[in-house]
């Protein structure tokens, strides 16, 4: 890939790839997006009508969980299939090991052009912010990134490596910039099948200013348009005026964003590729807009790691809606398995694909794991109901990826509680439930992490009213008739004087 006007093209009359050919791949992952910013999770404030209509059309994961919800270990995750402890980079800063198979690598030993525009920050924190030697890249072939974009750029001054390392200026709003890369990108390849990673910075804050830089007017769009619960019950003591200040930007940028998008879609219809194209569209992490702790993610929280992902093309398209829990790090075998292309041994992601279409996969767990770093060393265990967290008091959580003995911090109950406002840990009345959990979260410690900590209890509560169950359990349900129904009774007669 280059920036630069005599990049090569394909010769004339090059047609789309015929049917029964591999499929063209195409991810987009934005930065720092929450799930619930989607119309197709609810949002009204009408931001995203092309990731709705990949939504609808294609698959939506409902229930999307990142592994990690801090950049470079989420982003690891997604080239590797591993977990951050596994891929070796499970904080910021550290570089990508050479020697781990990746999603590039793969793609381009079946025969595929591979390629990178935007953001990467898996080079390492020895190297400079913006170009990364090609021996740090993944495996991608082309390439016009950053490794830490956002200290090689603005809102509308963007400036990104090509393959020699050389800068490249990028006019346009950021997003759009990159867009127009990618749409370049799909034509001059669109004859041969290719995987193409589009990682935009947008939704992030600019850390200079720590601000959200919408294109103009959007910001103004959406001023007051969206306050979900969690930051309308916390954002007034957050610092920095916190999502009161940050929300419209946040929206503006996430509202250019899938604008770009349906550009992209559109280059791929005039193309003739969009049927043989997959798409899939998610984030690193979410924000929770430094309600939880002192910045934006780093927590366990909805906030922090759920994200949206929705994919359409081969293998997805009418797939419809999948409730179960899952983690992106299964993304990477989703789409070598969607290609045809082998998983290479050791990867700790299962593909998705058997869940699309109403179909089921017995050997998945009912539940995902996350794992936290950087400011603390945590674990948690999410299944569609419930959500249980541990942290390891005193750790050193910028040396130390996992610990020997953690303490229950957190337990929330999504179906009552789905925004966590309510930390129900140590309420007597949910000691099996964190006894369960807590089996859920040693059994995936034991894969992932081959290890088995301490896990202490957190400090009992008493649970006063609280009850896990909603339905008393002594009152009777079954067989009990129904109020319509009327009881005949025999009214005994009476005895002769």
């Amino acid at each position: 890939m280059s920036g630069h006007p005599d990049a090569p093209a394909p010769a004339d009359g090059a047609r789309a790839p015929s049917a029964g050919a591999p499929p063209q791949v195409i991810v987009i992952l934005t930065d720092q997006q929450r799930w619930d910013t989607t119309g197709a999770h609810g949002n009204r404030a009408g931001v995203t009508p092309e990731f709705d209509r990949i939504a609808r059309e294609g698959t939506l994961f409902e229930q999307s969980i990142t592994p990690n919800p801090v950049c470079a270990p989420a982003r690891s995750s997604l080239q590797t299939g591993l977990f951050p402890t596994a891929s070796g980079v499970f904080r910021n800063g550290l570089p990508l090991p050479v020697d781990v198979p990746t999603l590039a690598g793969a793609f381009a030993a079946a025969g595929y052009t591979t390629g990178y525009l935007g953001k990467w920050h898996l080079a390492g924190e020895d190297g400079p912010d913006g170009p990364v030697p090609r021996e740090r890249r993944g495996g991608y072939e082309r390439w016009l990134a950053s490794d830490r974009l956002e200290f090689t750029s603005d809102a509308y001054r963007t400036v990104v490596y090509d393959e020699h390392g050389e800068p490249v200026r990028l006019p346009g709003y950021r997003s759009d910039a990159l867009i127009d890369a990618a749409i370049r990108f799909v034509s001059d390849h669109h004859d041969r099948p290719y995987l193409l990673f589009v990682s935009l910075l947008e939704p992030h804050h600019q850390n200079p200013t720590d601000d959200y830089p919408a294109p103009s007017g959007y910001r103004e769009r959406y001023e007051g348009a969206w306050l979900p619960p969690d930051l309308a019950a916390l954002a007034a003591g957050a610092p920095q005026g916190g999502a009161h200040r940050h929300l419209a930007g946040y929206l503006g940028q996430i509202k250019r964003v899938d604008e770009g998008v349906g550009r992209l879609r559109d280059a791929l219809r005039s193309l003739g590729t969009e049927e043989g194209t997959v798409l899939a569209w998610t984030a690193d992490h979410g924000s929770h807009f430094r309600t939880r702790n002192s910045e934006y993610k780093r927590s366990a929280h909805e906030a922090s790691v759920r994200v949206p992902l929705a994919l359409t093309g081969p293998g997805f398209t009418g797939g419809g809606l999948v409730r179960q829990p899952v983690s992106t790090v299964d993304l990477m075998p989703t789409l070598l398995e969607a290609a045809g292309i082998a998983v290479p041994d050791g990867v700790q992601g299962r593909s998705l694909l058997p869940l699309t279409g109403g179909g089921q996969d017995p050997g998945r767990p009912r539940s995902v794991l996350v794992q936290i770093s950087e400011d603390r060393v945590g674990r948690a265990v999410r299944t569609a109901r419930w959500k249980y967290v541990v942290d390891a008091p005193g750790a050193d959580a910028w040396n130390e990826p996992a610990a020997a003995h953690y303490t229950e911090t957190e337990l929330y109950d999504l179906a009552a509680d789905p925004y966590e406002l309510d930390n129900l840990a140590g309420l007597s009345s949910h000691r099996e439930v964190a006894d369960e959990l807590r089996g859920e979260l040693l059994a995936w410690l034991g894969r992932v992490e081959d290890v088995k900590p301490g896990i202490e209890r957190a400090a009992p509560r008493p649970a006063g009213q609280r009850r896990a169950e909603p339905f008393p359990a002594e009152v009777p349900w079954e067989g009990v008739r129904f109020g319509h129904r009327s009881v005949s009774r025999q009214v005994a007669p009476e005895a002769s004087p």
